[in-house]
């Protein structure tokens, strides 16, 4: 089928968004393609049309654990056959999903980037028939982007393995220095980027300046009709936020990682189905969903990076529908994000002591644990070693972007099983083992297929059909496992913690501080770009239009510069006061903008950007070069 056929069969589109059938077309072509389609740009339906155009299986490269989930159940629902490989996945399930993939069973196999290291990957992946590699995520190949992870790098490793597949990779959010990047990482035979513009017309851009955060987000819920995400900073603050709006009569409900999967999923589906109005989270929340409806996006604190500002506040007006994206800016807030910036890059003494205490803790000897994963609950393993909360998160952090071990957040796993005796020892034991037949026969009944592959499974649904304990049919299957009858993995609900390399003595523990200072001044050059963002009175749009690499776009008339929504009235001896400090500030040398407003109080901004508007309209001050103000 054409690709415009299996976009009309599968999804029910009639035609494909802007750039889209560009981007298969690339990819069918057998061209390296770099695709940066912007949050809900449509860039899973990138690889997976090509993929169906064609024989064989699509590897998929994506950090996300919940998003693959996601994906691959959305494929299944579809009648699209799909798997998964990640994190905390037994080695058997692993093994069995890569010798299915082998086989021809699938034609998607997503695969986190920390499981393409291990010997059984390589050795099936140069096995099956792969007919385009996909990167999901690819800005976290390049150490110049915001969210740098190591196993990416050894994607390049992957296509020595199958040199004549080409890589489709998509991001959302990338400047032109990380496309560039991405491209030689990925080991691209030649320069080739869709790039869909920043341009988000329909979406309106502000930032408040204010004390009373909590009171101005009601009233801007109020005056903004239908739903809408509130980004907190903290897990405390989402249900503290939630409460305190029900409080005020808005529908609302709270989201962070820590909460268990059913729950999230729950809060997560009320939402889409607008029984929640309001939801309150993390920056957890948000990613790979699909509602275009969202009117309002509130940010209550400055995110460190504008590609994550951009990415949270882009799920608002997916529809084209006029939406809001507001940030609410304190005085303090640029000096808080410094701060926490600063504790994000502990000492390495820290970072060799939680290293050790991992070792401890997983009673992992020296030399082993490479691919291996565990339960990990950080506030029960600070509480054990007498650490920090704060500062041992950065120091698992540093050590996963150095490599050593990957964390995921706590992501449900549904119970699985996988039959694997002959049918005369299935037989046999059931003749043998009473409760465990009628068990097996529920299981046989309720979930075909199991014969073949693992399947998602339910304990209490079997313990309805067979009318025992839950904890009953759990032995049960845990005894059948012992005996060699079937493979059963018991639901997860904790995060997981994966030694990415084999344990080592922590004086052995090597941290490339070049590369360490590096990320610091990188990290310190996005936030200072943050705040520049959010104390610079310029339009919004055109600000991150300038940082994503589109210079020359027009004001937006929208955004609250544009709208005019924070001009001030000076009576003269006011102005006179303000011009009298900006010729001072301007005595020595010509400055950029936001120089100029650092003489300021935050709260007098405002004013004083309506003083130098009027100076350089009249000619009393002059644009120089590098849009520095100088006087004339």
């Amino acid at each position: 089928m054409s690709p415009l056929e299996i976009l009309q069969k599968y999804w029910g589109h009639q035609s494909f968004r802007p750039l889209q059938e560009d981007i298969v077309r690339s990819a069918l072509d057998g061209r390296d393609t770099l695709a940066l389609l912007p949050t809900g740009g449509g860039k899973s339906i990138c690889f997976q049309v090509p993929a169906l155009c064609q024989q064989g299986i699509c590897l998929v490269v994506s950090p996300l654990i919940a998003l693959m989930k996601d994906q691959v159940h959305n494929l299944d629902r579809r009648g699209i056959a799909a798997a998964a490989i990640f994190s905390g996945m037994s080695h058997q399930q692993i093994d069995i999903v890569f010798e299915n993939a082998c086989n021809g069973q699938y034609k998607f196999l997503y695969v986190s980037p920390e499981r393409l290291q291990t010997p059984m990957a390589r050795e099936r992946i140069k096995r099956m028939n792969i007919n385009l590699l996909a990167v999901d995520e690819a800005h976290c190949v390049s150490q110049w982007g915001y969210d740098f992870r190591p196993p990416y790098l050894q994607i390049t490793e992957i296509r020595k393995l199958i040199p004549k597949v080409p890589v489709l990779a998509l991001t959302a959010t990338a400047t032109a220095e990380v496309l560039e990047d991405i491209q030689d990482k990925l080991g691209f035979r030649e320069r080739n980027v869709f790039r869909q513009s920043f341009v988000r017309s329909n979406l309106s851009y502000s930032v408040l300046y204010e004390d009373r955060k909590r009171e101005k987000l009601i009233d801007i819920l109020r005056r903004v009709p239908g739903t809408g995400i509130v980004y907190a900073r903290s897990r405390g603050e989402t249900k503290e936020i939630a409460h305190f709006l029900v409080k005020n009569g808005i529908n609302a409900d709270f989201y962070h990682a820590g909460l268990p999967g059913e729950e999230r999923s729950a809060k997560q589906e009320a939402w889409i189905a607008g029984k929640s109005r309001i939801i309150v989270s993390t920056n957890a929340f948000g990613m790979g969903i699909d509602k275009p409806d969202v009117r309002i996006v509130v940010h209550l604190n400055l995110p460190d990076t504008l590609e994550g500002y951009f990415q949270e506040a882009g799920r608002a007006g997916r529809d084209g529908q006029k939406s809001y994206a507001t940030l609410l800016y304190a005085p303090g807030d640029g000096a808080a994000l410094r701060f926490h910036l600063q504790s994000a890059f502990p000492p390495m003494e820290l970072v060799r002591r939680v290293y050790q205490a991992l070792g401890s803790h997983t009673q992992l000897a020296i030399g082993a644990g490479l691919g291996e994963s565990f339960d990990f609950d950080l506030s029960h393993f600070c509480h054990v070693f007498k650490f920090d909360q704060a500062p041992t998160h950065a120091a698992l952090r540093l050590l996963e972007l150095e490599g050593w071990i990957f964390m995921s957040d706590a992501s449900a796993s549904p119970a699985r099983a996988h039959v694997t005796a002959t049918r005369e020892e299935l037989y046999d034991y059931q003749i043998r083992n009473k409760q465990a037949d009628t068990v097996l026969k529920t299981l046989l009944r309720a979930y075909p297929g199991m014969q073949s592959d693992f399947v998602d499974i339910s304990e209490m649904v079997i313990a309805k059909y067979a009318k025992y304990p839950v904890e009953v049919v759990q032995q049960l299957l845990q005894t059948a496992q012992n005996e060699g009858i079937i493979l059963y993995e018991p639901r997860k609900e904790k995060p997981q913690l994966t030694f990415t390399r084999e344990r080592v003595a922590a004086e052995n523990l090597t941290i490339d501080l070049q590369k360490f200072n590096l990320r610091k001044q990188r990290a310190e050059e996005r936030v200072e770009r943050a705040i520049r963002f959010a104390e610079t009175r310029q339009c919004r749009s055109q600000q991150l239009l300038a940082y994503f690499g589109e210079p020359e776009s027009k004001a937006c008339g929208i955004c609250d510069v544009c709208t005019g929504r924070h001009k001030v009235e000076l009576p003269a001896a006011g102005f006179e006061a303000y011009e009298k400090k900006i010729r001072e500030v301007l005595r020595h040398e010509p400055l950029p903008l936001e120089e100029i407003l650092k003489a300021f109080a935050l709260k007098r901004h405002d004013a004083v950007a309506q003083v130098l508007n009027y100076l350089l309209d009249e000619g009393k001050l002059v644009m120089g070069e590098e849009e520095k103000i100088g006087l004339n």
